[in-house]
């Protein structure tokens, strides 16, 4: 019984190298609420977070559950949040379901299962992304631009 217990563990080990993903990404360090000026909102009855500005918004937006799509919207070499962008997220067929304005740099949303398009807008910079929503884990999208003007 030694051996197959001393063999799972690099196994493991080798495991969470290769797919980091399966790791909690969510940082669990306690927030202090009284910075945080984030609320629950809601477009089309699509749930909704928006915020992110500072350390506390950020780790509490970020220790939600229920949201099943995350966005992360940043710029330049060191990758810094940004507050100000444009969001509008489609069903397959074109439907809009939410535009936002002045988003970021963290955005949770609820969505109903579906395939979805993601147009984030920064200054006239159009990213594109498409998340497919199903019951399963959050899907994460990360929006980047270089330069911060």
């Amino acid at each position: 019984m030694k051996y197959i217990h001393s063999l799972m563990l690099p196994i493991a080990a080798a495991t969470a190298l290769m797919f980091p993903a399966v790791l909690p990404a969510a940082n669990l360090e306690p927030v202090d609420n009284s910075g945080v000026q984030v609320q629950q909102q809601e477009q089309n009855g699509i749930a909704y977070l928006s915020g992110g500005i500072g350390q506390d918004e950020s780790k509490a937006i970020q220790q939600t559950t229920g949201y099943n799509l995350h966005m992360t919207f940043s710029v330049g070499t060191g990758n810094e949040y940004i507050p100000d962008v444009t969001v509008v997220i489609q069903k397959a067929q074109g439907q809009t379901v939410l535009t936002l304005n002045d988003a970021g740099p963290l955005v949770y949303v609820k969505l109903p299962a579906g395939k979805y398009t993601v147009v984030a807008t920064r200054n006239g910079e159009v990213r594109r992304d498409v998340a497919d929503i199903g019951s399963g884990a959050a899907r994460s999208l990360v929006f980047h631009w270089n330069s911060a003007s």
